[in-house]
């Protein structure tokens, strides 16, 4: 499905996105700019520390998964008013240079608003996935959507 709007959501309705691998430079750079934590910055102090190797930031993985959501124009591009939160975000699995991600998702509520007619909440059942089908991350956010605009 591409180009939805809230109205045009099922529950159970199910998608995946394209992949995007992460490289060293991807990894260390972002740490550098947001996360700067030895295991996310220095390959050799990595090879010593709890993940025994270099390995990219949790929220790296949180972004680089909204962004391939984005792209995959699951979501009308005028359709988005922004999420009032994140549950159950957890980081499953570490990440590491080289690891090719996708997002998959299903949707899980649907609840069209009470005071604004235009728009509803839909809450997804989220996972980014690596290249061997393995959860690195999982995670259940809200999103406000407008309704579809008539004549759409």
């Amino acid at each position: 499905m591409h180009y939805a709007y809230f109205d045009d959501l099922k529950l159970g309705d199910r998608f995946e996105t394209s992949g995007r691998t992460l490289t060293e430079a991807d990894i260390i750079g972002f740490a550098a700019a947001y996360d700067p934590q030895y295991f996310h910055m220095d390959i050799e102090a990595a090879k010593a520390g709890p993940f025994g190797g270099l390995i990219a930031s949790g929220f790296q993985t949180l972004v680089t998964g909204y962004r391939m959501l984005f792209q995959s124009c699951y979501v009308a591009p005028d359709a988005s008013l922004g999420s009032p939160g994140i549950d159950e975000l957890r980081w499953v699995k570490p990440v590491r240079p080289g690891d090719t991600l996708r997002m998959q998702g299903e949707v899980i509520e649907l609840k069209p608003s009470s005071s604004k007619p235009d728009r509803g909440i839909a809450r997804f059942r989220l996972e980014v996935v690596n290249q061997r089908g393995e959860a690195v991350m999982t995670l259940v956010p809200m999103w406000i959507l407008k309704k579809r605009p008539s004549g759409a």
